[in-house]
């Protein structure tokens, strides 16, 4: 601080000397409870779900006499993974809440000069309006030591990983339009698609900075199918047929963990919930299966993101753990697998405007953690994103993206054009 009397120091000094010692405190009794109180979600909708599947489990191997003992049985282990298990897993997931440090203070934060002291307090006190990543146009890593990092949108398919700033918001509509050119078999061969088929999905996603270091935000899509020249033809001889509705809704809480220095990234915690809002049963066979736009389970996904700035580039990490719930569509009750997702991204800012974008995006599918085996065929996909992003104010952003499917098992193949945009409030 220039001086070290308390009346001489101006309200943006004692701001950011403020905000230090909240860094060096560590995490604020909000932002862990916040996290706790997610926590506590997951742990519940996981016991519930799996005790459903054991008592379906027991139910079906067991005489009726057997069946009215079965509250008697109940804490027994069945097939697959056991409560036991799933308790360890949880304890250790409570266990790095707990003792997860703060968010560390960036090295280029410096006590504020009366000398721009405006410009100082915006940065310091609020974060700067200026340009920036998705979530309300900040820059996606802050200057270290004098060097200017240039805003971008953030990567299109991939997250980020620096939360809004406390109190803004920002909307942020994104358009696809996806061309399926094949489908891939279990042996990651490509087949024929058996049609022309097409998909048009509009996703709003809507973020709100809670407190300092954490934002929450909600994902509300709308899907709308064509199938056309279809080889398997409908009950009626119907070989074309369209139809839209509204997808899954997701809900995402994000906390960030560790601000970027020069030598460490930026690492946030995500905890996410999908809900079974598209629709996924009482489908009419005479649509051909485009009335099918929801995956019919509650899906839970926790994961890391990171993200770093190595001159000339702004890199990007996702790294997540998603678990399905089981649920009944019309073909009766189906258990699918959880699925891992990684994503990879780098941005190129070529001039004060424009950025080049690359991603790399992909979902595993593999067995399930909790409840029965899977009955479901697990699907897997890898697809790399090119992208062009453009900064037109300091509110509003554009990106077009590409993406190309490149090698799945059990899923689709597509070419999917994509135009994101997005404005901060």
């Amino acid at each position: 601080m220039p001086s070290t009397a308390a009346d001489d120091a101006s309200p943006a000094e004692t701001a950011t000397e403020d905000r230090h010692q909240q860094c060096r405190s560590g995490f604020s009794d909000h932002g862990k409870a916040c996290m706790l109180s997610w926590y506590l979600c997951f742990y519940f909708s996981f016991q519930l779900n799996m005790a459903k599947d054991r008592e379906e489990q027991l139910c079906s191997n067991m005489s009726p006499h057997s069946v009215q003992l079965l509250s008697i049985h109940a804490d027994k282990p069945t097939e697959g993974i056991s409560m036991r298990s799933g308790n360890y897993l949880f304890i250790v997931l409570l266990a790095l809440i707990l003792v997860a440090p703060g968010p560390v203070c960036s090295s280029s934060e410096q006590p504020l000069s009366a000398v721009g002291k405006v410009e100082g307090e915006k940065t310091a006190a609020e974060g700067a309006e200026t340009p920036g990543h998705a979530e309300g146009l900040e820059p996606e890593v802050k200057a270290q030591k004098g060097i200017e990092i240039p805003p971008t949108f953030g990567p299109i398919v991939s997250d980020t990983a620096i939360p809004i700033g406390k109190g803004k918001f920002a909307v942020q509509p994104t358009f696809a339009y996806g061309f399926k050119t094949d489908s891939f078999t279990p042996n990651w061969a490509r087949a024929s698609a058996g049609g022309d088929f097409q998909s048009f999905s509009m996703n709003w996603r809507l973020t709100y900075g809670l407190i300092e270091n954490m934002e929450v935000f909600v994902v509300i899509p709308y899907i709308h199918n064509w199938a056309g020249d279809v080889g398997e033809r409908g009950p009626d001889g119907e070989s074309s047929a369209n139809s839209g509705n509204l997808g899954d809704i997701n809900l995402t809480l994000k906390y960030r963990l560790v601000e970027e220095t020069e030598t460490l990234p930026t690492v946030t915690a995500l905890f996410a919930t999908g809900f079974p809002s598209g629709k996924f049963r009482n489908l009419n066979p005479d649509n051909l299966g485009t009335d099918a736009t929801g995956g019919g389970s509650y899906v839970f996904t926790t994961g890391i993101n990171v993200s770093k700035y190595v001159r000339p580039f702004i890199l990007y990490g996702n790294l997540w753990y998603s678990a399905p719930t089981s649920f009944t569509d019309d073909k009766g009750k189906q258990y699918p697998g959880d699925f891992v997702t990684v994503n990879l991204a780098a941005e190129y800012p070529m001039t004060g405007k424009w950025v080049g974008l690359l991603e790399l995006t992909s979902s595993w599918g593999c067995g399930r953690l909790f409840g029965s085996e899977v009955n479901v065929p697990r699907k897997s996909l890898l697809a790399i994103v090119p992208g062009v992003e453009y900064m037109a104010t300091e509110k509003l952003a554009v990106a077009l993206g590409l993406s190309i499917d490149l090698v799945g098992k059990n899923t689709n193949a597509a070419i999917t054009p994509m135009l994101s945009m997005v404005y901060a409030f």
